[in-house]
C-alpha cells in the first residue's frame, strides 16, 4: 500500500497535469511559469529543478510547393518549334547576253534613198560596188592609198565568199555597206525573200571581214519601191544611192572610156556629191575603166577645191 505521503504527491501531480491540460485547450497558447521542483516522479524521486519550458503550441508551417523546373527533355519539347515544310527554291534567273545595240537612225535618212550628203562643204564621197569580180581592187586601193583618199565599199555576199582576201582588204581600208547576198532585183521578190537577201548578205560580210555593214545599204541596180525601202529601213539600214554613176562598168564595149568616166564625175561636182564606181571589170571586154580613171578623178576634183570623205559624213 502506498503511504499517505505518496498518495498526497500523486494527487498533487494529477492536479498540475489537469491545470496544464485546461490551459492548452483554452487557446491562450501560453501558461504561467510553473515549477516542478520537489514534485516527485512516478518513481518517487523528485525531478531536477530548472527553467520551465514553454508548452505553447505553434502552428506547423505549411511547406510552400514550388513548381519544379522542367527536365531537359521537357524543355526541348516546349521550346522547339515545329519544323515547317521546306519552301520551294525559286530557279535562278537566266542571264542573257544582250546583242549589239543598233543606234537609232536619223529620221531624215529614213523613207528616202540618199543621193547626196546634205552639206554646203565642198566634199565628195567616192563609193565602189563589189559584186561580179575584184579585177580592179589592187589598182583602186593603190591609188587611194597613194593619194590619201578615203572611200566606201558596198559588198555582196557572193563577192566576199568568192574573194575573201580582197573583201578583207576593202573592209580594212574604208567604210563598208551591205549590197545584198546575190544582187537580185529586190522589187520582184516577196517580203520574206527581201529580208533573207539582206540578212544573208550581212551575215556573209561579217563572217568574212569581221565587221558589220550596218547601217549602210545599197539597192542592186538602184531598183526600189516605197515598200522595199520600208523593209530595208525596218531592218536597221539607211539606203544610199548616188549623185552620179560613172558608167565605167559598161566597159569599152558599152561605149565608155577613161575620159568619159572622168568627165561625168567632174561635170556632176557639187557639195556632198556621191560617186558610184565599181571594183570589177566588164564581163565582156574585161576593162576596168573606173580603176583606170580614178587618179584623174581625184586630181581634177581637187583642182576645183574638193576634198574626200566616207559615208560616215552622213552621221551614221
Amino acid at each position: 500500500m502506498r503511504s499517505p505521503r505518496q498518495v498526497a504527491a500523486l494527487a498533487l501531480t494529477v492536479s498540475v497535469l489537469a491545470v496544464t491540460a485546461a490551459c492548452g485547450s483554452s487557446g491562450t497558447g501560453a501558461t504561467g511559469p510553473s515549477s516542478t521542483a520537489g514534485v516527485p516522479t512516478t518513481s518517487g524521486r523528485s525531478s531536477t529543478s530548472g527553467p520551465a519550458t514553454s508548452t505553447t503550441a505553434h502552428p506547423t508551417p505549411t511547406p510552400t510547393v514550388r513548381p519544379s523546373a522542367p527536365s531537359p527533355s521537357t524543355r526541348a519539347s516546349v521550346t522547339t518549334r515545329p519544323t515547317s515544310a521546306p519552301r520551294p527554291t525559286a530557279p535562278a534567273p537566266t542571264r542573257t547576253t544582250p546583242g549589239p545595240v543598233t543606234p537609232a537612225l536619223p529620221a531624215h535618212l529614213l523613207g528616202t534613198v540618199v543621193s547626196r550628203i546634205p552639206t554646203t562643204s565642198k566634199v565628195v564621197a567616192l563609193t565602189f560596188d563589189a559584186g561580179a569580180n575584184g579585177d580592179g581592187v589592187p589598182a583602186i586601193l593603190a591609188t587611194l592609198q597613194a593619194q590619201h583618199v578615203p572611200a566606201s565599199f558596198y559588198l555582196t555576199g557572193d563577192f566576199v565568199r568568192a574573194f575573201p582576201t580582197l573583201a578583207r582588204q576593202l573592209a580594212a581600208y574604208g567604210r563598208i555597206g551591205n549590197h545584198t547576198d546575190k544582187h537580185p532585183h529586190l522589187t520582184t521578190l516577196s517580203d520574206a525573200a527581201v529580208r533573207t537577201e539582206v540578212a544573208n548578205g550581212a551575215a556573209a560580210i561579217t563572217a568574212v571581214t569581221g565587221r558589220s555593214a550596218k547601217p549602210l545599204f545599197r539597192f542592186p541596180f538602184g531598183e526600189y519601191t516605197a515598200h522595199t525601202l520600208s523593209l530595208v529601213n525596218g531592218m536597221g539600214y539607211v539606203a544610199v544611192g548616188w549623185t552620179v554613176d560613172t558608167l565605167g562598168w559598161k566597159g569599152t564595149s558599152g561605149g565608155q572610156s577613161v575620159s568619159t568616166v572622168v568627165s561625168r564625175v567632174v561635170a556632176a561636182r557639187t557639195p556632198g556629191e556621191i560617186v558610184l564606181m565599181h571594183v570589177g571589170s566588164n564581163p565582156d571586154d574585161h576593162t576596168t575603166l573606173d580603176a583606170g580613171a580614178l587618179p584623174q578623178v581625184i586630181s581634177q576634183l581637187r583642182s576645183y577645191g574638193y576634198s574626200f570623205v566616207t559615208l560616215s559624213a552622213l552621221g551614221i
